[in-house]
């Protein structure tokens, strides 16, 4: 199947090859009907155990077993909902079984929000107690200390029931939006110098922009951003509505503001997410010269925003299918050892993979990172160099759930977002040395170097623009002021020109891409993916340099989960994410980097 087909298929008409096998999850939707049936027999067990968590060591020990009963039911009732949802927004049976989904968990939630004030309440001497006569229980420790660590902003048993119940309300600016964006809008055609029209979805809008036919390159991103325009009211008040929720749960739980709250929950300092923003603050001028590079080597008398996604050198793009791709990523990751690309190996061969874009299907890509049997990838796979790395990038995402997974307990198997896209990141930086250290003919090696500067500019300085768009949101929202279009799209081109500098043409058009952007979403994700790259950077390095001793500690570190602090964990693979150093290191390779390309092009 060629993901060039300029006519995107139904759901229906997708080569059964190419789609994800869910039926290690559930065999059929009767068999996930039954699952979700039995997760109603869950409050009741929970509450037999009300009042007495700090009752004995027993009695703890079997609380906690239950709760990763719990865990992997849940996570198989949602995880299948959701992946066979995202197959098609459009189909409202799925919508509905992953809204049903939901409403269980918050069911569950609720019933066990009398465990945190309880667990909180236990003295420390008593649980010393407990852990030395139940040993099993040690197994815990690491969940348990992360409760009680934020006993200040846990409240009662009726108000945490309270705010658990509340969480399904909390999932609604996102679920609209996605909806939104994913099933209802529809796009006209684009048009290009041929005077052939394009199909215009949210999964086909880069690849357009990647088209060496500027008139098609400009006819897309105007007649995109016309037509979101047109919604961009609805947009702004979903996110409106998002940050009032952060901020309501963020006050309830008596924290200072909302990326307090964020970060808190995953034990990240807020100085790292401000720092990040200070340093790429610093290091502008490198992002102007690869702005200033990109205009010379396109030969325009004005760079616009859409031609920041084609190519810069001529004749090298090449079309790299699904089947190759996964050729060279298994060669690049090689270096990992035998037993990482055998795991690689058997996703390829088990369809843990969902390839190609369907009408209706959820836009980009994810790693699902469910536990049982194993990780799902969803793609929207476009033959390129660019979905080359994304294949890498998932799969790494994938490898470090699934690493994870085998070896650490229920409770410490998930890792906190911070470290989330620091596999997936180092796995992209490997592929493209692979691919530099297999290059030598001019025009190739300038277009792999264009390529890795464009995962600098997208990653570091494009995720920090982000991180600083959704850090005025959170203000602007806690300040009490309505988060409307007009205000966002203000806010957004004033960034947009202070990131690409003054050889970019920041068309007013490109404010509206708050609108399109689903990680705004995400409370305060979008920042670890500069850091996660910075980590990567220096992970990667150090594998290529001392070999066995750094791979076996970056093993070491996707086996970890979430059995320590995000800060300790990378600092099992050797980075210190307190320090500047990684962000100034990975800038300081952005800035040779145009160095080699300006020589290479000059």
């Amino acid at each position: 199947m060629s993901s060039n087909n300029r006519q995107i298929p139904e759901r229906k008409d997708a080569d059964p090859k190419y789609t994800w096998d869910l039926t290690g999850i559930f065999a059929d939707d009767a068999s996930w009907e039954a699952a979700y049936n039995d997760l109603a027999k869950f409050p009741a067990r929970i509450d037999a155990f009300r009042g007495r968590l700090g009752e004995s060591a027993k009695t703890l020990l079997e609380f906690c077993k239950l709760e990763d009963e719990i865990s992997l039911a849940v996570e198989a009732v949602y995880g299948y909902s959701s992946l066979k949802g995202d197959e098609d927004t459009g189909n409202s049976f799925y919508q509905n079984m992953r809204g049903k989904a939901v409403g269980a968990y918050v069911n569950i939630e609720g019933a066990l929000a009398f465990s945190t004030p309880e667990l909180i309440a236990i003295d420390d001497e008593v649980l010393d107690k407990f852990y030395k006569e139940e040993p099993e229980l040690l197994t815990y420790k690491r969940s348990i200390d992360k409760i009680r660590h934020r006993k200040a902003h846990f409240l009662s048993a009726a108000e945490e029931q309270l705010l658990a119940a509340a969480g399904e309300m909390a999932e609604g600016p996102d679920n609209i939006g996605s909806i939104l964006r994913n099933a209802d809008m529809t796009y006209p055609d684009a048009v290009g110098a041929d005077g052939e029209h394009r199909q215009l979805t949210n999964g086909s809008l880069t690849l357009l922009l990647e088209s060496p036919d500027r008139v098609l390159r400009e006819n897309a991103f105007k007649t995109y951003y016309n037509r979101l325009g047109e919604f961009k009211n609805t947009i702004a008040s979903t996110l409106d509505a998002q940050f009032k929720q952060l901020r309501f749960f963020a006050g309830a739980r008596k924290y200072a503001n909302t990326l307090e709250a964020s970060l808190d929950r995953t034990e990240v300092p807020v100085e790292v997410y401000t720092n990040l923003i200070d340093a790429v603050h610093s290091n502008m001028e490198s992002m102007y010269r690869y702005v200033k590079l990109r205009k010379k080597l396109l030969g325009v008398d004005e760079l616009h925003m859409y031609d920041v996604y084609t190519p810069v050198v001529k004749d090298t793009d090449v079309k790299i299918p699904f089947e190759e791709a996964k050729g060279t990523v298994l060669k690049a990751l090689s270096v990992l050892g035998e037993d990482y690309t055998d795991i690689l190996k058997t996703g390829f061969r088990d369809r843990w993979i969902d390839v190609y874009e369907n009408k209706g299907k959820r836009g980009g890509a994810y790693s699902s990172g469910l536990p049982r049997p194993h990780p799902f990838v969803l793609l929207n796979h476009k033959d390129n160099l660019d979905s080359q790395f994304t294949l890498a990038h998932e799969m790494g995402h994938a490898l470090h759930s699934y690493l994870s997974t085998k070896n650490q307990p229920v409770n410490c198997a998930d890792y906190v977002i911070f470290v989330a896209e620091v596999a997936s990141t180092c796995n992209e930086v490997l592929l493209m040395k692979y691919l530099l250290s297999k290059t030598y003919e001019k025009n190739q090696r300038a277009y792999l170097i264009n390529h890795f500067l464009d995962q600098f500019k997208g990653t570091v300085y494009r995720q920090t623009m982000f991180a600083e768009f959704e850090l005025f949101m959170g203000r602007h929202s806690e300040a009490g002021e309505t988060l409307t279009a007009d205000v966002l799209s203000e806010k957004y081109l004033e960034l947009n020109k202070l990131y690409f500098g003054p050889d970019m043409i920041s068309d007013d058009l490109i404010g509206l891409e708050w609108a399109r952007i689903p990680h705004f979403f995400y409370n305060y994700y979008v920042f670890q993916y500069a850091t996660g790259f910075s980590a990567a950077v220096a992970i990667a390095n150090r594998i290529l340099s001392e070999g066995e001793p750094a791979v076996r500690d970056y093993k070491k570190f996707l086996s970890s989960g979430g059995s320590a602090d995000p800060i300790s964990l990378l600092k099992i693979a050797g980075v210190d994410m307190s320090t500047p150093g990684p962000v100034n290191s990975a800038l300081k390779l952005f800035a040779e980097l145009i160095d080699e390309m300006e020589k290479l092009v000059g």
